[in-house]
């Protein structure tokens, strides 16, 4: 009879970030703040979109979602973390992994979904102005916005019953401060090459898949932009797409560099690689309101939280 002990582990310990155990509270400090700036930031981004109708157009209703898949993120990864640098807990139960490991793939599905998103609504307005708001109306936003969520909990989900499958008979400690899926998969003693595959076919179906269409798109509209007759236009199609050119440069560039340094840099010092992976789901979220702060937004802010001063 099989140990049901194997199969529903009380708990794993993760080590944090080894080498540099003296230091834990001082690089427990850093991320905490860019927690802070991460929820506070993404935060007032929610509220001015859910609460002034002049923001109720597509591209805000995406970029709250951003903002709230960043909270998510955030707070699935930072708050163990930082219980890891301080207070030495180092312990998550075994259903607490398979959360944490959940909502952190889920989030980053659901970022490169949006981010899709946004690259398909600059398109439309940029290569389609007159059309725009026929093709991109409030009830098709919701409608791509609910599918994207459908969409990434249904491939994500699998890996939660991929894990729950496999016996932990062995050790139980997980070289990294949070869970992922094939990390957790590694500790079982079982073959879980179901696991790998699985693992690899979904970024390849969903992340490389949303790459190859955002590309396809920015093609469109830089061939769209250049052929404008005004220079005055072409700059300001140019800006409405920076701030969303620059998300995505923040988001896919250092996630391929961190795969690539997984699998790859077996030169690189693991605590290098764990604190690059850290940084990597706790940075983006804390920028990512600043860098879609634009104008109508911190206009926004000061009529809000500073109304006295704009009088």
């Amino acid at each position: 009879m099989p140990n049901l002990s194997c199969y529903n582990p009380s708990s794993f310990i993760l080590v944090g970030i080894p080498g540099l155990d003296e230091f834990h509270i001082w690089i427990g400090i850093p991320f905490c703040v860019i927690y802070v700036l991460a929820i506070v930031g993404n935060f007032i981004l929610v509220y001015l979109i859910a609460t002034e109708h002049s923001l109720h157009e597509p591209m805000f209703f995406f970029l709250a979602m951003l903002a709230t898949t960043d909270l998510l993120l955030s707070t699935a990864i930072v708050p163990k973390l930082l219980s890891n640098l301080w207070l030495g807990s180092q312990e998550i139960t075994f259903s607490g992994c398979l959360t944490q490991m959940f909502f952190l793939h889920f989030s980053f599905v659901v970022d490169s979904a949006i981010l899709l998103a946004m690259a398909f609504d600059r398109y439309v307005a940029i290569c389609f102005p007159l059309r725009y708001s026929t093709i991109r109306t409030q009830q098709e936003t919701i409608k791509l916005m609910v599918s994207i969520v459908v969409r990434s909990f249904s491939v994500i989900l699998p890996d939660v019953f991929l894990l729950k499958r496999l016996p932990f008979c062995g050790t139980r400690i997980i070289q990294h401060t949070y869970c992922e899926h094939i990390g957790v998969a590694r500790l079982s003693s079982a073959d879980i090459s179901i696991n790998i595959w699985y693992g690899f076919s979904v970024p390849l179906m969903t992340v490389v898949s949303d790459v190859i269409f955002i590309a396809v798109s920015y093609t469109f509209i830089l061939h769209a932009v250049f052929h404008l007759s005004s220079q005055g236009a072409r700059q300001k199609a140019l800006s409405t797409c920076g701030s969303h050119v620059s998300v995505i440069l923040m988001f896919y560039i250092p996630a391929a560099f961190s795969t690539l340094a997984h699998r790859f840099g077996h030169s690189v010092p693991r605590n290098v690689l764990i604190l690059f992976a850290n940084l990597y789901v706790a940075i983006p979220p804390a920028l990512n309101p600043v860098v879609y702060g634009t104008k109508q937004i911190r206009e926004k802010i000061i009529l809000t939280f500073f109304p006295k001063g704009n009088q």
